[in-house]
């Protein structure tokens, strides 16, 4: 008996199965469009990193959710770099880019490269503009083939708004660590860089700030770049104690080398502002001393008699009276001999000038370049209930302290060379505490002249101290006057970290939308083990290659075997 078959049969298989596809296709299209719908509508995105690198905090998403106009961003990164300003360049890109996002376009970027233009002029003259501008050039040393070639390179942005512009330095971290971990300590405050940036531009004033005179503190044009700094971004006003009934204007109060002694009146308004939660930051002197004061024959410093010993004792810090030397210290210029009758002048560390590289992983210091300071004393904390008590900087481990009065020659130099003089390790010359403070006028009379009500215990505040009062002190060009950059030495032209040091203390007191808090963020090295690599590449490169093809021709045998199994049936 012969089987008769349907000729229609496999015809009708062939359109059932084509109209699946097509409706398979056609769901697969409409799910497509509506998540894209839906992605369009309800941003997010996953850090599956550990460190959480391509994260934004919220504080930033705030800053940028409420821009006001647009912000331009021009990075000057673009072009071929070594593998390590890759990496900063990449970051920079994928940050911006972040920022562009939350800012719901608000944030705009461009990368430019500043040595394109063939015209070598032209080139130099735009170089001068972007140095003025804030920006200053790195030389980048690279290898091309058998040459070492060398690259000027500006490793910034400028940041601007409507008719507001700054520059935001991209390339930070300590000089003193290795190119690597620089690149990486740059890579970690590139969200705080930027943001400031944006916050500046954007002229959001969020705290007034009181720098306090009448004692014979810095004031213009010693303190003019530091004063400057700060009114970029808060209100700043210049506060005579003796004539304000309080400080209660003021969100932040500032006291810069005072040299004559507070009145008991001047110390409860300071008292009682910090009593009700104002915030202080105070650069004191413990010693009377300067450069300009030591005569052939030498100096004796004396401490110095401010009244304030009490009240900060009471707080739970004590400045001494005695000044530290350190190893580790900057360059004066110096007369060490004569050529007829000419003098020789060299420059020599002067150790009563200690450069500071020791900082604390606190937010406000952390990644932080040397800081410069200028006869500087130590810091003792006492006992103060309900106050933490943070270090902040420290002096090198080849330091030593010396008791007023202090004898000062310039012929030091010359004598103190021995590092067995120099033995105390790591001697603090700042400190935050942080708490409810107990007034210093407690169980004491109030002074006559105030209205100001008497508050025993403390809101939660901080207060920041440094025992050098010229932290904030910019050098002065003596040919024209004019103030020079805070941190620049014109004798070494070193730039040290003065400026960005305090303008941290100042955003942490004020906690300005909590950016500061960004600086805390750490993106760990994860670097290749070179001599492994060299070792191994050639097993690992055909690891990576042949894996791959390995599973695709394995896919493919699979899928040939159960497709002949399914129609061989």
């Amino acid at each position: 008996m012969v089987e008769q078959t349907n000729p229609v049969a496999p015809k009708q298989a062939v359109e059932s199965r084509r109209r699946h596809d097509w409706t398979f296709f056609l769901v697969a299209v409409g799910l497509l469009l509506v998540l894209n719908f839906v992605a369009s509508k309800y941003f997010f995105r996953l850090d599956l990193t550990e460190d959480k690198r391509y994260s934004i905090s919220d504080q930033t998403k705030n800053l940028l959710g409420n821009l006001k106009e647009p912000v331009q961003v021009t990075v000057y990164l673009e072009g071929e770099f070594p593998a390590g300003f890759r990496r900063l360049q990449n970051s920079t890109r994928e940050m911006l880019e972040e920022f562009r996002l939350y800012s719901d376009g608000n944030v705009q970027y461009q990368f430019v490269d500043p040595s394109a233009n063939t015209n070598e002029q032209a080139r130099n003259q735009f170089y001068m503009q972007l140095a003025q501008k804030g920006l200053q050039p790195t030389n980048l040393f690279a290898q091309e083939g058998d040459k070492k070639v060398e690259k000027i390179v500006f490793p910034g942005a400028l940041v601007s708004a409507g008719k507001n512009e700054t520059a935001a330095v991209l390339l930070r971290g300590s000089q003193a660590a290795p190119p690597e971990e620089r690149l990486n300590q740059s890579i970690e405050g590139l969200e705080y860089e930027m943001a400031s940036a944006i916050r500046k531009v954007a002229s959001v004033s969020a705290g007034r700030v009181g720098v306090l005179q009448g004692h014979g503190e810095l004031w213009l044009p010693q303190a003019a770049d530091f004063l400057g700094t700060l009114s970029e971004y808060y209100t700043v006003n210049r506060v005579d104690l003796s004539q304000v009934p309080d400080l209660n204007n003021f969100n932040l109060v500032v006291l810069m080398k005072p040299t004559k002694p507070f009145s008991e009146l001047d110390k409860y308004k300071m008292d009682q502002f910090l009593m009700r939660g104002g915030k202080m930051l105070f650069m004191l002197d413990g010693v009377r001393a300067s450069l300009d004061s030591i005569k052939e024959n030498g100096f004796l410093a004396f401490p110095y008699d401010l009244n304030l010993q009490d009240m900060l004792f009471r707080y739970g810090v004590r400045v001494n009276p005695d000044l530290v030397q350190d190893l580790n210290a900057s360059f004066i210029p110096m007369v060490t001999g004569y050529m007829g009758n000419q003098p020789q002048t060299q420059l020599v560390p002067w150790r009563y000038y200690p450069l500071i590289s020791n900082f604390s992983e606190l937010p406000l210091t952390r990644n932080l370049d040397a800081v410069q300071t200028r006869f500087v004393s130590s810091l003792d904390t006492v006992k103060a209930v309900g106050i933490k008590k943070s270090p902040l900087l420290w002096t090198s481990q080849y330091s030593r302290k010396r008791d007023s009065p202090v004898s000062i020659s310039l012929n030091d130099p010359r004598v103190d060379r021995d590092p067995k003089l120099f033995s105390q390790n790591a001697i603090p010359v700042g400190y935050l505490l942080e708490g409810k403070f107990q007034s210093v006028f407690k169980n004491r009379p109030v002074p006559a002249g105030t209205n100001i009500p008497f508050q025993a215990q403390g809101k939660a505040s901080q207060l920041v101290v440094f025992s050098d009062g010229d932290l904030a002190a910019n050098e002065v060009d003596p040919r024209n006057g004019r103030p020079l950059e805070l941190g620049y030495d014109r004798f070494t032209r070193s730039r040290f970290a003065n400026k960005e040091l305090l303008k941290n203390v100042a955003d942490y007191l004020l906690d300005e939308k909590g950016l500061i808090e960004l600086r805390g963020k750490e993106i760990k090295l994860r670097p290749l083990d070179k001599a492994k690599l060299r070792d191994e590449r050639t097993k690992w490169q055909a690891i990576n290659l042949g894996i791959p093809l390995a599973l695709l021709l394995l896919f493919g045998v699979a899928k040939f075997w159960l497709r002949k199994r399914k129609y061989a049936r």
